[in-house]
């Protein structure tokens, strides 16, 4: 089995509050070179991206596409966004997208984080549940359309730890057959030891605990069986005050190889890191530190150690 690996890019990212722009912008060059870097001899790499359909039109990093040479692909994300939950236009646009873009992507990821209520996200707008489902028919059928047979359509979510949580029973009631056939694979964003302190020597194991509740417990809640593949989307672990880019380093290998021990199990086909540059590496908050490189690009120790990983697991 072919186990892939990815990075998001951009300098861009979200908050609780809103976006955070780099104190440096992107650098075209340095970005693709590193890329190149990472990717060594692995015959697949992702290189994340995002769109937004909604209000707030947004895409990070600006024209992905120069990236996606030399076996390297883009796992695009397309955001819903649209703060009315109005579905006007909205798989008009998807469909656009994957006719304009497939030949370039290996994944499309519709809505963001549909599970969590923040601004920035998916989760906080009314109706996500039918714009993901008909985001997902109509990614599909228009790839099959196209003739790219081989772009995996899915979507994503975050862990939730609330016993009450209605996403996916809601999600479940939706879920049609033409849903269920499109669907390729569901996606994981989780930050293990961020926003929820981790003790000393169980990282492994709330890793494993997370990952396999995700797959045992939450998707069948919405008639998602064990076949559909999972992708790790989103993961890090930041840096700055208080927290060690040796430490980093440490958490990285760790979550890591935890996952690729996961991955047969679990039907897991890919990781992909965030981010790979700080936004801004002397800034005070959580969200300005999770790149593998500072906001110079100069690399910090878990650089390696993710580029080394690439080359030890891409193919098991």
């Amino acid at each position: 089995m072919t186990f892939t690996f990815g990075i998001y890019p951009g300098g861009s990212l979200g908050d609780e509050t809103g976006l955070i722009e780099p104190v440096r912008p992107d650098d075209p060059a340095r970005i693709a070179a590193v890329l190149r870097e990472l990717q060594g001899n692995a015959p697949e790499f992702l290189v994340r991206a995002y769109r937004s359909y909604g209000d707030d039109v947004h895409r990070t990093p600006e024209r992905p596409e120069r990236y996606a040479t030399d076996g390297r692909k883009l796992d695009l994300v397309l955001q819903f966004g649209v703060r009315s939950g109005s579905l006007d236009g909205w798989t008009d646009y998807v469909r656009q997208v994957v006719r304009a873009e497939g030949s370039r992507l290996a994944v499309v990821q519709i809505c963001e984080e549909p599970n969590l209520d923040l601004p920035t996200l998916d989760g906080s707008i009314p109706n996500v549940h039918r714009a993901l489902v008909e985001g997902v028919i109509a990614a599909k059928e228009e790839a099959l359309a196209c003739g790219y047979d081989r772009l995996a359509v899915g979507f994503n979510a975050v862990p939730s730890f609330d016993p009450a949580d209605t996403f996916w029973p809601e999600l479940g009631e939706l879920a049609d057959e033409r849903f269920h056939g499109a669907l390729d694979y569901v996606g994981l964003d989780f930050f293990p030891d961020v926003f929820r302190p981790v003790p000393d020597g169980q990282l492994a194991d709330a890793v494993r605990a997370v990952v396999t509740g995700f797959r045992n417990d939450a998707l069948p809640r919405a008639g998602i069986g064990p076949a559909v593949p999972l992708r790790i989307c989103e993961n890090g672990w930041p840096t700055g005050p208080g927290r060690s880019e040796e430490r980093q380093a440490e958490v990285v290998e760790q979550v890591i190889r935890t996952v690729a021990e996961l991955a047969d199990r679990l039907a897991l086909r890919s990781y992909s890191f965030f981010a790979l540059r700080d936004a801004d590496s002397a800034g005070r908050g959580l969200f300005h530190h999770f790149g593998l490189l500072r906001d110079d690009y100069t690399p910090k120790p878990a650089f390696d150690v993710y580029r080394n990983l690439i080359s030890e697991l891409s193919v098991s």
